[in-house]
């Protein structure tokens, strides 16, 4: 992070950042919905204009769009404004993650093509409310590992520390219910891959209009979640299903899978922190799923600051059904001419790996859209502080369920020359916010009953 001391951080943070904090004064949480968006943005516009004031997001499908569809891309007219590649990079270098950088300089041919930023962020006035009302209720507890006073809305709409920024991600609004098929795609250094299908569910148990953050506390379950392997063949049948706890160091993750060939129910443990994310051949984690997914407890948490950088933002045509995953995919790198890249201001935070603990990750750095508290580009770093895997979440405005989310996930490897890319979505299904789910959905016994149909 060399090149961060360089740049004017601008910092919305009290003196004693560096400290595991209490909710916010009434005085601070008044500030949302005025000069701070209702989840703690600054509303608005930077001082030259490149990043306009947040003026509500998009929470309007275009004309003609019907549930179900793949999105229309509302910026399709944009024309681009600069093109940032390795001849160029030094021009940008401020604006530009280490890992983005890193990447510039390993391939000749990388690229990320700079629109005029959208701030097309937005949630339902629910969440907004939610935020307003726990902004002085919200705080930390058992050493960061959960926190209390919260439910529905961003619980750290002002941060003070890197961990609250980190649950700002965890519990960030993404519905209630959702299910998804998403393809997963390791690409070899010569552009090979095979796909898998996965078909995932989600039961936000932190956003349901019934829950109170009393119970979530005494419940400690943040969401619910089952995949399920669709292909290849000999993956199919294959079905996780993960109790997300709130505080994972209390009650660690619970997890179960159902293996098709021996028909059975067994207990997962190993579904979480540096253990292989599913079917990714070995290019992720499991708590790069999402981004980051899981406990923090293995890392110090830093709160760098804000400032403004190009990161991947809108990125509608690589959602497009117009598009091929073979279009997408290409040797050592997606395709660049169907990225999509914007000036946003982010959160930067560092996680250093605490003594006496492992990951295979010494370091790593979470860029943090502002306006939905999505990480939007992770740097994570190798034992000897090298950069090794650059991560980008290429999101879009879900604007029919008000839901700012990634569309496609890439994990690049800098030492092997490979990647993953998780989330595509052109030749499936859409995602579909308004399925109807309960917890009894989720557990062992519900596990069996969908291995055998």
């Amino acid at each position: 992070m060399k090149h961060l001391s360089r740049l004017a951080i601008f910092c919305l943070l009290p003196p004693a950042s560096c400290l595991l904090s209490a909710a916010v004064p009434e005085s601070e949480a008044a500030r949302l919905g005025k000069d701070l968006t209702p989840l703690g943005a600054q509303a608005a516009a930077n001082a030259d204009g490149t990043i306009p004031a947040w003026n509500g997001g998009i929470m309007t499908p275009p004309a003609g769009y019907k549930t179900g569809q793949h999105h229309p891309d509302p910026f399709a007219s944009d024309q681009p404004l600069y093109t940032v590649t390795p001849g160029n990079a030094a021009q940008y270098e401020a604006k530009l993650t280490p890992g983005t950088l890193a990447v510039l300089k390993a391939y000749a041919d990388y690229k990320l093509v700079v629109y005029p930023t959208r701030r097309s962020a937005a949630n339902p006035q629910r969440v907004y409310d939610a935020t307003r009302k726990i902004a002085t209720s919200a705080k930390l507890v058992e050493g960061g590992n959960g926190f209390s006073g919260a439910i529905v809305g961003a619980p750290f709409p002002i941060p003070q520390s890197g961990l609250e920024v980190v649950w700002n991600h965890l519990t960030r609004y993404r519905g209630i219910a959702a299910i998804r098929h998403a393809g997963q795609a390791a690409v070899e250094r010569g552009g090979g891959y095979q796909l898998v299908q996965f078909e995932d569910e989600f039961l936000f148990n932190y956003t349901r209009t019934d829950m109170t953050a009393a119970e979530l506390e005494k419940d400690n379950t943040l969401i619910f979640f089952k995949q399920a392997v669709i292909s290849p063949a000999r993956l199919a049948g294959t079905i996780l299903i993960a109790q997300e706890t709130m505080d994972q160091v209390k009650e660690p993750r619970r997890a179960w899978v159902y293996n098709a060939g021996r028909r059975r129910v067994t207990r997962a443990p190993q579904v979480a922190y540096d253990n292989p994310g599913t079917a990714a051949d070995g290019q992720r984690t499991s708590d790069q799923f999402d981004m980051f997914n899981g406990a923090p407890d293995r890392y110090e948490w830093k709160l760098v600051g804000k400032k403004e950088m190009i990161v991947p933002y809108n990125s509608y045509r690589l959602h497009s059904n117009k598009v091929k995953y073979a279009d997408i995919l290409k040797p050592l790198h997606i395709n660049q001419d169907l990225a999509r890249y914007e000036l946003h201001r982010v959160w930067v935070v560092e996680g250093t790996l605490k003594s006496g603990t492992s990951h295979l990750y010494a370091r790593r750095t979470f860029f943090v859209d502002e306006d939905s508290w999505q990480i939007v580009a992770a740097d994570q770093y190798d034992a000897q502080g090298k950069i090794w895997r650059v991560s980008e979440a290429h999101c879009i405005q879900y604007y029919d369920a008000g839901i700012f989310w990634s569309t496609l996930e890439v994990h690049t490897d800098l030492q092997n020359g490979r990647y993953l890319a998780f989330g595509l979505d052109n030749e499936t299904a859409m995602y579909d916010f308004n399925i109807k789910r309960t917890p009894a959905d989720y557990t062992p016994d519900s596990l069996r009953r969908d291995g055998v149909r």
